[in-house]
């Protein structure tokens, strides 16, 4: 079998790439800003401090399993 022997110099270059990719991964990440212009309505969010995008805030959910119960109810009553 043959093996490489992995000189400093390399192992330096892969440690040096791996620590620039994290940090790459690290500022990209979507941040949650307070936008004030906009007001409460909207959700913003800014992307490695150059990309922002605003949405309106989703309504409050309400579970599938209370809407198929209500359903039901209301199939057998009528």
């Amino acid at each position: 079998m043959i093996y490489f022997r992995l000189s400093l110099k390399a192992l330096a270059v892969t440690v040096a790439v791996a620590a620039v990719a994290g940090a790459v991964m690290l500022a990209a990440r979507p941040q949650p800003i307070e936008s004030t212009v906009l007001g409460a309505a909207w959700e913003c969010t800014q992307t490695a401090f150059i990309l922002t995008s605003c949405a309106p805030r989703a309504q409050q959910a309400i579970p599938a399993v209370e809407t198929s119960r209500k359903e039901a109810l209301r199939g057998t009553r009528g």
